[in-house]
């Protein structure tokens, strides 16, 4: 008896560390045209409709950036469409959304973006346990050698895989 109660906490705690996640919109431009650094998390402010269109996947986050103003963050220029059953309480599609971060995360995030010429750049939006989550990367901008190199890269890496594919 005593076994199956440390096991049922097992499997809770495996439980736990299991958190699904439901990738709602990526930025996949972002990898492209930046050096990605450092990750944070954050939650969105949403109204309801805002809140339905996202889970239906309708976000696009191709020109959307982050900003601190205020001593606040800020998701700007994302696009999330008005949602088919919103009717006359339905969302703008491109409005600034708030984020919600610890104090020290926006106090770092404005720091490294005001002293060292970094940008916010959002990476993705997902569903983690109910709560709508963004996402961010510090990151600094890729010139256009850097887009060749990271590409002549990429071409090299997927030939060497192909080429142990036919030997195997």
């Amino acid at each position: 008896m005593e076994n199956d109660g440390v096991k049922m906490k097992a499997d809770a705690k495996l439980a736990d560390r299991d958190i699904s996640l439901k990738i709602l919109s990526d930025n996949r431009q972002a990898s492209h045209n930046y050096f990605l650094m450092e990750r944070f998390e954050a939650g969105l402010v949403l109204t309801g409709t805002e809140v339905k269109a996202a889970k239906d996947s309708k976000i696009q986050l191709k020109e959307a950036y982050c900003a601190v103003l205020a001593n606040e963050a800020w998701l700007v220029n994302a696009h999330i469409s008005q949602y088919s059953h919103g009717n006359r309480e339905n969302h703008p599609p491109v409005r600034n959304r708030k984020l919600l971060l610890h104090r020290r995360e926006i106090d770092k995030l404005l720091t490294q973006t005001r002293d060292k010429g970094l940008q916010l750049i959002p990476t993705k939006i997902y569903l983690k346990k109910g709560k709508i989550k963004c996402e961010l990367a510090v990151a600094k901008g890729k010139k256009l050698h850097d887009k060749r190199e990271t590409e002549r890269k990429k071409t090299a890496d997927e030939e060497a895989r192909e080429e142990m594919r036919r030997r195997a």
